[in-house]
């Protein structure tokens, strides 16, 4: 296992060419992580809030917008407010609006093959982040990138940002440093951003590793309860799976599913419509027996013999 993970570690990163937007990734990535790093010396209770309430707006944010609305169509919202979400998932440090659109579809498409941009087919570190430093395994060349974000890409402010996101995450970090001082820039910024990205990452990796198989869904997805809370719902991924266009992932009462209520009550005020939910026979048709649990070996075996992998 050590022996394949250096070659893996080898292959990935020394074996290959890197471009500006691999280097780019990793200032990006290992900044954020030194910031983060200060976050003991630089402590107070102001900071520390401020990092709470971020990380509720940004993340489910990214859920949100990126995710439900803009990847899977799950639901409709007014103009400005679906352009207020995208821009505030933005300042989670996770791309632009069209290239995280772009990434994800292909995963869909792709579930768990060496064409899925982040599967642990490729490994577990790969899958986690390695894939954040390697563009051409999510889009193979820069001319391929976004092709299949055309619904999206007509949109003047999703190009706007995707030209200039970077500026106004970093714009964001000088606003709270003009406010907050240090503080609020290791706290607001640093800390909620690492642990946001990270709970993120473990979706791709954690979340097709270890959990709980409830739906036939052919691939490596798994419920996990940890990345759920993490990531406002995120974690009930073979759910997600299961019903992609789904507004709800968490579907058991007890599944806490953050940026499902946020979306359900904009629904009850009359904000968001066309709320898409899994049909009983849906639920039927993917529904494994009470008594059968999915193994790994299993899902492995059934996905070579169909040959996607």
């Amino acid at each position: 296992m050590g022996r394949s993970w250096v070659t893996q570690w080898r292959v990935e990163f020394l074996g290959r060419e890197w471009n500006f937007v691999d280097l780019s990734s990793v200032v990006v990535v290992l900044g954020l992580h030194c910031l983060t790093l200060l976050a003991p010396f630089h402590f107070n209770w102001d900071a520390f809030w401020v990092a709470v309430a971020l990380y509720f707006v940004t993340g489910v944010s990214v859920n949100l917008s990126y995710h439900r609305q803009l990847s899977h169509r799950s639901f409709k919202l007014p103009k400005w407010l679906e352009y207020f979400f995208a821009y505030c998932a933005v300042l989670s440090f996770q791309r632009s609006p069209l290239e995280w659109v772009s990434i994800h579809r292909s995963h869909h498409q792709f579930t768990d093959t060496l064409k899925d941009p982040h599967s642990p087919v490729r490994g577990l570190w790969y899958s986690h982040i390695g894939w954040v430093f390697d563009y051409r395994s999510r889009f193979g060349s820069y001319e391929a990138r976004m092709k299949n974000v055309g619904d999206l890409i007509r949109d003047p402010f999703y190009r706007f940002l995707q030209h200039t996101y970077p500026l106004h995450a970093i714009s964001f970090g000088a606003l709270l440093y003009a406010v907050g001082g240090l503080p609020f820039l290791v706290w607001g910024l640093g800390v909620r951003s690492v642990v946001f990205l990270h709970a993120t990452f473990g979706i791709n990796s954690i979340c097709h590793t270890w959990g709980q198989v409830v739906w036939n869904t052919g691939d490596l997805s798994r419920n996990n309860w940890l990345i759920g809370l993490m990531a406002h719902g995120e974690g009930w991924h073979n759910n997600h799976h299961a019903f992609e266009q789904s507004a709800r992932h968490g579907l058991e009462w007890w599944q806490i599913d953050v940026t499902w209520y946020v979306i359900r009550f904009l629904e009850v005020v009359g904000l968001a419509t066309d709320v898409k939910l899994p049909t009983e026979t849906q639920k039927k048709r993917k529904a494994l027996s009470n008594n059968y649990k999915i193994s790994e070996e299993k899902l492995e075996t059934k996905l070579i013999n169909n040959g996607k992998l």
